[in-house]
């Protein structure tokens, strides 16, 4: 029988500040697309809608079964992304030297976003079967990190750097709420550092020239230096109070290139300039805030670390994203979540929001 609790318990507070991320998002992709021309086919903004009705469907689905029957799926799920992965590899679309997404006919889907929520799902069941008083040892990590390995390995293979950074950000947040010890911690920053070092020569040539652009994008300001530079001009013009909806001159006169998808939040820093930027800021800092207290009120380990998951993946795509368009990290295609255009993140970030939701509607349920 369905517990009317539920109903009761349902989270309004982290809904409405989903959906107003998302429509700011929608406002601002209107403008940034203003002067596209779409010769019939359906616009950028009416796109980014659709997806988020039907992320929304998605989260909806996701709060009608408790959250904890999922652990028991956690590793059937891992398999089928895993799966997904590899067939990215033989079946998947080329788009500027990347191989990324899989053509299902009326949609593309990009597996290596769907893995984000699959891996929160292994690491919340793995951590939560593991009880280590004292804090995870460096040789207690062996497998959360043989788990991890396999698919991030096949995300660098596409290439895709930026989704590989979030898989491993995700992990290691989770892997920290769960306890670590200091010599865990110092071994995972010499690793860290010695995996950089190592993992320069592995990467791709435009890999090496965006952070070669980072370190200098004034070397070559209408080459690998363009986007970043238009990017930060367009954010430092928008001053207090910004130049106006639709007014800004770097997205108006295409001055500023992926303005809908990596630069989102650079056309509505120029446009709503920085009272605008810092109520869009404090929206998902309430989110972050509202995540980590669901994690508080959950009740078992599994929604705790569940909902610290979901948390850490807002987290990280929105420190990154915003220290990538303001130059204090290199370009490697993070979306602002939400609120830069792709179907799959969006479907990805609603069902996180469904999960979220989940733990949050059964924290009475023991």
């Amino acid at each position: 029988m369905f517990d009317r609790r539920l109903i009761y318990h349902f989270d309004w507070v982290l809904l409405v500040t989903v959906l107003l991320l998302a429509a700011v998002g929608i406002v601002n992709l209107y403008s940034a697309t203003a002067g596209w021309s779409y010769g019939g086919g359906t616009p950028i903004f009416m796109k980014q809608t659709i997806w988020l009705g039907f992320g929304l469907f998605v989260a909806m689905l996701v709060c009608l079964f408790d959250y904890r029957h999922l652990q028991y799926l956690a590793v059937h799920a891992y398999i089928v992304g895993v799966g997904l992965l590899v067939a990215v590899a033989f079946l998947g679309r080329s788009t500027m030297g990347a191989t990324r997404w899989i053509n299902l006919g009326f949609f593309n889907i990009q597996p290596s976003e769907v893995i984000k929520v699959v891996i929160i799902l292994l690491f919340a069941r793995l951590l939560s079967k593991m009880s280590v008083p004292q804090g995870f040892a460096i040789k207690d990590l062996w497998r959360p990190t043989l788990w991890l390995l396999v698919p991030t390995l096949l995300i660098l293979k596409q290439p895709d750097l930026g989704t590989t950074v979030m898989v491993v950000l995700i992990a290691l947040t989770m892997l920290v709420f769960a306890g670590l010890k200091r010599s865990t911690v110092l071994w995972l920053v010499i690793l860290s550092l010695a995996t950089g070092v190592l993992g320069w020569f592995g990467l791709h040539d435009y890999q090496r020239a965006r952070i070669r652009t980072f370190l200098n994008p004034e070397a070559d300001p209408l080459g690998s230096g363009y986007h970043i530079i238009q990017s930060k001009i367009a954010v430092g013009s928008g001053g207090i109070f910004g130049k106006g909806f639709l007014e800004g001159t770097q997205s108006q006169l295409s001055f500023l290139p992926e303005r809908h998808t990596d630069f989102a939040f650079s056309v509505f820093a120029e446009e709503w300039g920085l009272t605008g930027s810092l109520l869009l800021l404090l929206l998902y800092l309430f989110l972050i805030a509202w995540g980590l207290y669901i994690a508080r009120r959950a009740s078992d380990p599994f929604g705790l670390f569940l909902a610290i998951g979901v948390t850490a993946m807002f987290f990280w795509h929105i420190v990154v994203n915003l220290a990538m368009v303001i130059g204090l990290l290199p370009v490697v295609g993070v979306p602002l979540p939400l609120f830069s255009y792709g179907g799959t993140s969006m479907v990805t970030m609603m069902i996180g929001v469904g999960l979220l939701m989940n733990v949050s509607m059964r924290r009475f349920m023991f």
